[in-house]
């Protein structure tokens, strides 16, 4: 089990586990909860250039579409190959197997990130 209070998040339902500069990237259990069922992922191309707020992505659902956004600019280093061939593993294990991205980080860490506690407030 992931350590949630060490993840930061934003505001756009996303998580972030920091190690060193790679930044392994995923969305919360609050945002497939709500997507409900995830049939369908697009993720960018390792080697691509993503810069924290723009579009990166697509995750689509039985209910929905939802974008994909980059919380921090960098360069995608690996994507989840797994999620993309079983897109139900977001839903199944959301902070696990089901991350989305890594992500090679470009300067710092974006200063609106939340902590649990906060994440967890905006959920409420």
């Amino acid at each position: 089990m992931t350590d949630l209070t060490a993840l930061s998040y934003t505001s756009e339902h996303e998580w972030i586990a920091l190690d060193g500069d790679v930044a392994t990237v995923g969305i919360t259990d609050f945002a497939a909860e709500k997507l409900g069922d995830v049939v369908f992922v697009d993720l960018p191309a390792a080697g691509s250039a993503v810069t924290a707020g723009d579009v990166c992505g697509e995750i689509e659902s039985t209910k929905s579409v939802g974008e994909l956004y980059a919380p921090l600019d960098g360069t995608v280093v690996e994507v989840n190959d797994a999620v993309v061939d079983d897109p139900s593993l977001v839903n199944a294990d959301p902070f696990g197997d089901g991350w989305l991205v890594k992500i090679r980080l470009d300067g710092d860490l974006p200063a609106d990130l939340l902590d649990r506690a906060a994440y967890e407030d905006l959920t409420a």
